[in-house]
């Protein structure tokens, strides 16, 4: 088998990520037909099919799945030996968003990792929910952010953050009729996927909380106002989780993915905390 070149690696994790060769292409700086070429000569490379490009979006083969893994780590650590060999300070600031709900559990143990690294780079951390933070991604508002995503092709995909149903032990509110429920705003996935779970099973529920603050949700919990729909990470350890017992089915889980603006693109310090996201949060859901 021949080497595995590095442009054909990334042209091959960026089609992989973004779902098609067309998305692909502006992550890459390169035209679709490039991109198209370089994973043919990894394809021959390898002497396998990787990629199989269905009608909506690309599937990967079994030895693509294999070779995945090892793409990422090798391209993981030719960036790290770029940045230690280059041995220049970086520079500069990046505008972060991230939702309430994922702050604590997964911004935390990157900017831990980040700030001892590159104490040269300034971090304004704002946080909102996702529905929020995506079209300030798109306006060049924001430099990166960690959202659930809205579509398939939304930033890099990370993790699978499960959504589960919550009540406090103190309270039967799960057991009301109709079963009243926080919700987020209404363009909000988790408020999507709480109501479409609900309708699925037929059963009858009343919104009597709307709050875009996990804080709030949380509150209304408390006070046995209602039952959630929340990110199981944000669940505090007092509250309850609920499940079929309650009467309550699952939900779809949140896609959580690194967005990053097209602005953006050509600074060092966002590549840097770019890089740093995804390798801490890959498969963070697990």
């Amino acid at each position: 088998m021949r080497d595995l070149q590095t442009d054909w690696l990334k042209c091959f994790v960026a089609a992989v990520d973004a779902g098609s060769l067309s998305a692909a292409a502006p992550e890459v700086h390169r035209s679709q037909s490039a991109v198209s070429m370089q994973i043919k000569k990894l394809e021959a490379a390898v002497g396998r099919a990787l990629l199989l490009r269905g009608p909506r979006q690309l599937q990967l083969t079994h030895e693509g799945q294999v070779l995945l893994g090892y793409a990422r780590r090798m391209l993981d650590l030719h960036a790290e030996a770029q940045t230690v060999l280059q041995g220049e300070a970086v520079t500069g600031l990046v505008r972060l968003g991230v939702p309430d709900d994922y702050a604590s559990r997964y911004i935390t143990p990157v900017l831990q990792r980040f700030a001892p690294r590159h104490g040269g780079v300034e971090i304004q951390l704002d946080c909102e929910q996702s529905t929020s933070l995506i079209p300030r991604i798109g306006r060049g508002d924001l430099d990166l952010a960690l959202v659930s995503r809205d579509h398939a092709r939304r930033g890099t995909l990370l993790f699978h953050e499960p959504m589960v149903w919550v009540g406090s032990p103190q309270f039967d509110t799960w057991s009301r009729q109709p079963l009243p429920i926080a919700v987020y705003e209404a363009a909000s996935l988790g408020r999507r996927s709480a109501i479409h779970s609900l309708a699925l099973q037929g059963r009858p529920y009343k919104v009597v909380y709307n709050s875009s603050s996990l804080a709030g949700q949380i509150a209304a919990v408390e006070s046995g106002l209602a039952v959630a729909a929340l990110t199981q990470c944000s669940v505090p350890r007092h509250l309850q989780i609920l499940g079929p017992e309650h009467g309550l089915g699952p939900m779809e889980p949140m896609q959580v993915a690194a967005y990053r603006s097209r602005a953006s693109q050509g600074s060092k310090a966002v590549d840097s905390l770019h890089r740093m996201l995804v390798q801490t949060l890959r498969h963070a859901g697990r």
